[in-house]
């Protein structure tokens, strides 16, 4: 070896030795020289110094005024109220490492090389995007110009189309581009930005509802039974679906379009379901509602996102055929699986409730879709329920709910190409409960009290002859023997014979008038029998 390079090497050697031996450097490294962060030098800092020095930095920017102008107004805030933080303090620790890392040589030999070429990394901020969102909407309020769908009708047959309108919007992200760049740009005490405003176009034109012409499906249900309150919920809660347009991909709920179920929202009270039993509930009768848009839906062969069915039959359409509204437990959803908006027409008329759905067909027009109600099996409800009523006739009856029999059913789709069929799939099974009748009765009626048997009427003793003579005052005879009648005196007797003395006679004894017997026994009167109480006739069946 050359003594030149064994010089260089012993140099160099010594260099780091002299280096490293001092003593910061042996006990903690340091940034060399030339590095910068921004305008900031943290050369001869540690790295947790050199991070609290570019911290203190950003809390000085936060505190920069920034104007932003929306629409040609303006608005003041500062940079810490839109949220701005250091941006890239990732990139500025790695290159911290950088310049530390490594052995004693090829640290000595990085720093060495910093120090000859100074190391510049940008401070990068960023503000955040949701507090720059509600500052520049809470400047923008009642300044843009939202943009207005185009609008389709159906008016006697016919759909009348309103154009769309194009609007202004704020661009949140672009504004916040802008915001960035500026306060980086600029280290002034103040930064002034415009806020960007975009032209939006309506998300419906007039060409994507021109497509509405051919109708995909279309059900109807009677209601001809129901009553004023059950029939006029029908109507306002079709009116409520009516007119709904769908994009593709869109999807419609019907316990969203017609609630809440009160009276100022135009419903009425009517029978519903709840329990196992009917009951009276606002909005009663819109289950027939999801029922026939249900299976519009069906034939239309759109996407049935949700389908309950009821927990008792329903009378208006076969088994497995209905859906239920409960809330948002139960509801019927829709989804418009075409690739062209359709159009949900939904009214009441004659009794009648049908919904159709509207859009541009195609399906080949020798296809046929059926849908088919297969019932597996059926059960009675049993005996009616008896239900005392204190208010009632003894005896009476009244139904007040009439039996649903217990189903289970299934849903069949089929379809057919020419007559000929070449699908069959199962949609559905659905189980309903059994629910007894329930009667209204009264009180018992009361026994008849026992009959108390019928006495002959006591007719009164009559005197006999004697009595009545001795009424009438005449001289009995006396009778033979020691009897000689009232006053005659018995003749006295001595022991010698007397002659007879003649007693002086008497005057006759009046007898008693004679008066009729007296006697207990009283006519008898027969007991009073209450009268039949006639028993109560059943109410017809009752239907929901």
């Amino acid at each position: 070896m050359k003594k030149a390079d064994i010089a260089g090497i012993f140099f160099v050697a010594a260099a780091m030795a002299i280096f490293f031996a001092g003593p910061v450097h042996a006990k903690e490294k340091t940034l060399p020289d030339g590095f910068f962060v921004g305008e900031a030098s943290l050369g001869g800092m540690t790295q947790e110094e050199a991070k609290d020095a570019v911290a203190a930095e950003v809390k000085r920017l936060e505190e920069r005024t920034v104007v932003l102008e929306v629409a040609g107004v303006e608005a003041t805030t500062d940079a810490g109220q839109l949220g701005l933080s250091w941006g890239n303090a990732e990139a500025v620790e790695d290159a911290m490492a950088q310049v530390s890392a490594g052995n004693l040589v090829q640290q000595y030999m990085s720093r060495k090389d910093v120090e000859k070429n100074p190391v510049h990394i940008p401070l990068e901020t960023v503000v955040d995007e949701g507090k720059v969102e509600a500052f520049a909407r809470a400047q923008a309020e009642g300044l843009m110009e939202k943009p207005q769908n185009a609008a389709i009708v159906r008016e006697e047959g016919t759909f009348r189309i309103t154009p769309g309108v194009s609007g202004k919007v704020l661009d949140i992200a672009a504004t916040k581009v802008a915001l960035d760049q500026a306060l980086m740009d600029h280290t002034g005490d103040e930064v002034r930005v415009s806020a960007v405003v975009a032209e939006r176009e309506p998300d419906i034109v007039e060409e994507d509802l021109a497509s509405i012409q051919d109708v995909l499906g279309t059900f109807t249900t009677d209601f001809s039974s129901s009553g004023a309150s059950r029939s006029g919920n029908l109507a306002n809660g079709a009116a409520k679906i009516n007119g709904h347009v769908l994009l593709p991909g869109e999807t419609l709920s019907g316990y969203e379009c017609m609630h809440p179920f009160t009276t100022a929202n135009g419903y009425y009270t009517a029978a519903a379901y709840e329990g196992g039993r009917v009951v009276d509930s606002i909005g009663g009768g819109v289950c027939q509602i999801a029922t026939t848009l249900y299976n519009a839906a069906l034939r239309a062969e759109l996407e049935i996102t949700q389908r309950q069915n009821h927990s008792m039959i329903v009378g208006y359409v076969k088994p497995s055929m209905d859906a239920a509204i409960a809330g948002t437990v139960k509801d019927i959803k829709i989804t418009n699986n075409y690739s062209t908006p359709i159009y949900v027409e939904g009214y009441t008329k004659d009794r009648k409730l049908t919904f159709t759905i509207y859009g541009k067909e195609t399906r080949p027009a020798n296809r046929t879709v059926e849908y088919v109600s297969e019932t597996l099996s059926s059960f009675s409800a049993g005996a009616p329920t008896e239900q005392l009523d204190p208010s009632m006739a003894p005896g009476a009856r009244r139904q007040v709910q009439s039996a649903h029999r217990g189903v289970k059913s299934r849903l069949w789709k089929v379809v057919t190409v020419d007559g000929v069929e070449t699908e069959r799939t199962l949609l559905h099974t659905d189980t309903y409960n059994a629910s007894k009748a329930i009667v209204l009765v009264g009180p018992p009626v009361a026994p008849p009290a026992p009959a108390v048997p019928e006495q002959p009427p006591v007719v009164p003793a009559q005197p006999d002859e004697s009595q009545t003579s001795q009424q009438e005052g005449t001289q009995p005879s006396a009778a033979e023997g020691t009897d000689r009648g009232p006053g005659v005196a018995a003749p006295e007797t001595t022991g010698a014979s007397q002659p007879a003395v003649q007693a002086e006679p008497q005057a006759p004894a009046q007898p008693e008038a004679s008066a009729p017997p007296e006697t207990s026994a009283q006519i008898p009167v027969p007991a009073e029998t209450p009268a039949p109480v006639p028993e109560g006739n059943a109410a017809p069946e009752a239907g929901m």
